[in-house]
């Protein structure tokens, strides 16, 4: 079993891509990691009483906001990918129109996540 001579410039390729990759990532990797040891860090706020309130109420509805829509994304898509799934043993041809309507429900928990992301930018 010999390999041709195009197998092995392929596997010298693959291995050549795989080299410059990893060096890339180290070489980014180290560069970003010196650039956040070398930044100042700001001055901590105080903590007062009215701001440890507000940060509170701020978590709570952050926590809410991605709950709430984690829970809603899980009902949807159980109810709608069983009908999803009944209607495709019937008709197989409708799969990828199932699949969009699955996809749709999962939109819920990515606003669910958007909205916790600006409560917290906010707190």
């Amino acid at each position: 079993m010999s390999k041709s001579k195009e197998q092995i410039q392929l596997r010298k390729k693959i291995m050549l891509s795989l080299v410059v990759t990893f060096a890339l990532l180290v070489i980014f990797g180290v560069v970003s990691t010196t650039k956040a040891v070398a930044q100042e860090q700001a001055p901590a706020q105080v903590m007062t009483p009215e701001r440890a309130e507000v940060s509170k109420f701020g978590l709570i509805a952050a926590a809410m906001a991605f709950g709430f829509g984690a829970i809603a994304a899980g009902l949807a898509i159980g109810n709608v990918g069983a009908a999803a799934m009944g209607a495709v043993a019937e008709k197989p041809e409708i799969a990828g129109q199932a699949l969009i309507f699955i996809a749709l429900g999962e939109g819920l928990v990515i606003f669910g996540f958007i909205t916790a992301l600006m409560i917290l930018g906010k707190v």
